[in-house]
């Protein structure tokens, strides 16, 4: 089968094709055919990192990024019940750590997909994965009707899944990014829009009930002065947070946490009828081929994606 692997951590150089023996199943287990990956950050900086690198994939060398997956069915382990050959699948494929999904054909824990939606094509399959099992996840223990809440990235991978899961909630909506992305952002039913290249959030924000935080650091710092007594804020990049950013969410009463997403069938399943409802949509900023997937890693270091970036087989 065609494959991607990574000798060792680096640049986009260190990504080269090879071909390999398809992998085996366990009974728990199925084969599936990809038709696309959907590729988020968290890729790359595996890749150009050896901590991280190791942390998740241990020694193992050469290593098969990647963790979103859509495509096809073609074998079922001996108790995989729930699914068929010939049946399209998607999910965020974990076990635990390593996705191994820049493959021509990926072994998946059954518990971990759900079938893809007959009006969904592999592609939006594929970019409603990692990023809208971190959204959905986050949100629904956190926000109910009529909350207001602060999303910041908007128009980001998961900023943009966030939105719209939380509209469908019965939020408030406000979020941030940049000004030549309002209108993306505003489509997808955000109420309001701060253009962080003119405006400081925290001189217009005032008393919200959850933050959904993208960066740590001086956002997350401003993001606690904006949130009412006792609110919430879940943060992603790092479980780690400085002296001052615990002692003022102290100070403010404010519970602050850290969330990594996790793998999850039923996840998936309520994100396939989310996307068959068309209550939410994934925006593609841009599709590659298997072959240009050091352009795709490229696209996402340069940080101006908008939504989800996707390869196709």
């Amino acid at each position: 089968m065609k494959a991607i692997i990574l000798q060792k951590p680096g640049e986009v150089d260190q990504l080269s094709y090879a071909d390999l023996e398809r992998p085996d199943i366990l009974k728990d287990e199925v084969l599936v055919e990809v038709k696309a990956i959907g590729i988020n950050p968290v890729d790359y900086k595996v890749r150009a990192n050896e901590d991280v690198l190791t942390m998740i994939y241990g020694e193992e060398r050469p290593a098969i990024l990647g963790w979103d997956i859509a495509g096809v069915v073609i074998a079922v382990g001996s108790g995989v019940t729930e699914f068929e050959v010939g049946e399209r699948v998607f999910g965020m494929v974990n076990f635990p750590g390593a996705g191994k999904a820049y493959a021509q054909f990926v072994n998946a824990p059954a518990h971990q997909l759900s079938l893809i939606p007959p009006n969904i094509s592999f592609e939006a399959a594929a970019a409603t994965t990692l990023a809208a099992l971190t959204a959905l996840q986050v949100l629904r223990n956190n926000v109910k009707e009529n909350d207001r809440i602060l999303i910041h990235a908007g128009s980001g991978g998961v900023g943009h899944f966030a939105i719209q899961i939380a509209k469908t909630m019965g939020a408030y909506v406000i979020t941030t990014g940049s000004g030549k992305n309002r209108d993306m952002v505003m489509s997808l039913g955000a109420d309001e829009f701060i253009d962080y290249t003119t405006q400081a959030f925290q001189e217009v924000v005032k008393e919200v009930d959850f933050v959904f935080d993208m960066f740590n650091g001086e956002v997350l710092l401003h993001s606690i002065a904006v949130v009412k007594k006792r609110g919430k804020i879940i943060s992603l990049p790092t479980p780690e947070f400085s002296e001052e950013i615990q002692r003022l969410a102290q100070e403010r009463e404010v519970d602050l946490s850290f969330l990594m997403v996790q793998s999850n069938g039923e996840d998936m399943r309520k994100l396939a009828s989310l996307l068959e409802s068309g209550a939410i949509k994934p925006h593609i900023s841009r599709i590659f081929l298997f072959d240009e997937m050091a352009e795709a890693h490229r696209q996402l270091e340069s940080g101006r994606t908008v939504g989800k970036v996707v390869v196709t087989l």
